[in-house]
């Protein structure tokens, strides 16, 4: 069966991620910088995707914090630049839903990884581009990934909770 090429619509797509901050609150922030390809069949069985964040483009409406995540007590943006993934198996779950089976790059270490998605639709903006909308959701433990930093709380506890989920909107854009 032949394949399509698809590529991230940057302007139309957002990464988020969610952390527990002092074990009481949700913290959300986004990257703002982002890249990606799909391969994939007309019903996207089989799709191969990449996908790719610029961690200085990391943005959590507070810039002293973004700087501190950008050092080395985080994610060392200047030593290691980029969030990747690729997938090895993408398979359906349903009529609209999918697991992208992967392998996550952070700070060089990588690991395997499950998103779910969300299968949003196919439509045909007013320039006559074919684009497909999809939800992506998963999680991963930061410190799996080299990211330890952390306070301990006078309370009890600790400044910054160990599970990031990843919440995306993708649009991609057939090419």
């Amino acid at each position: 069966m032949e394949t399509t090429k698809w590529e991230i619509d940057p302007t139309h797509s957002e990464v988020h991620f969610k952390v527990k901050h002092l074990g009481i609150a949700t913290l959300t922030g986004r990257f703002d910088e982002i890249t990606g390809t799909a391969e994939a069949e007309d019903n996207f069985e089989n799709a191969v995707f990449s996908f790719t964040a610029n961690v200085d483009s990391i943005n959590t409406n507070d810039q002293k914090r973004d700087a501190h995540l950008k050092s080395i007590d985080f994610f060392d943006a200047e030593k290691f630049p980029k969030i990747t993934f690729f997938s090895t198996k993408f398979k359906r779950t349903s009529d609209t839903n999918f697991e992208l089976i992967g392998k996550i790059t952070i700070k060089e270490i990588t690991k395997p990884t499950i998103l779910k998605i969300k299968y949003s639709g196919t439509a045909i903006d007013p320039w006559g581009n074919t684009k497909v909308g999809l939800e992506l959701n998963g999680k991963i433990n930061r410190k799996d990934f080299g990211l330890t930093w952390n306070a301990t709380i006078e309370a009890g506890g600790v400044l910054v909770g160990e599970e990031i989920k990843i919440a995306a909107n993708i649009e991609l854009l057939k090419k």
